[in-house]
């Protein structure tokens, strides 16, 4: 996969995160969960714009870092969104969850990478 493809399903990510936090009830509980989700799941995708822009190796390896904090913080989020039910389509969390799993699984082997590990 290029960096413009995984930028582009980052992007992709992002907006799909945007269309669950819009869905979520106008409920106390379901405006802080909109709002993390849509901070977090927004910031993978800026994230790793500026980590394609990196000064280092060492800044390069941080940013991807952030990118992949911000990618488990949306997973366990979405996480609470599907065992609270506050979607009705719950096969649409779960698409979005599936998602948010693989780029998790790309980004810890990006890291493993930049770092030199196996």
């Amino acid at each position: 996969m290029t960096n413009s493809e995984l930028e582009e399903r980052l992007t992709d990510f992002s907006v799909q995160v945007l269309r669950i936090s819009i869905q979520l009830p106008g409920s106390r509980t379901g405006q802080i969960l909109s709002g993390q989700i849509a901070r977090s799941g927004t910031s993978c995708a800026l994230n790793y714009g500026e980590a394609r822009g990196a000064e280092s190796r060492k800044d390069f390896i941080h940013k991807i870092q952030l990118v992949l904090k911000e990618l488990r913080e949306t997973f366990i989020c979405l996480k609470i969104i599907q065992k609270t039910k506050l979607i009705k389509r719950e096969d649409e969390v779960s698409d979005v969850l599936s998602e948010c799993n693989e780029l998790i699984s790309i980004f810890v082997r990006s890291v493993r990478t930049a770092k030199g590990l196996k």
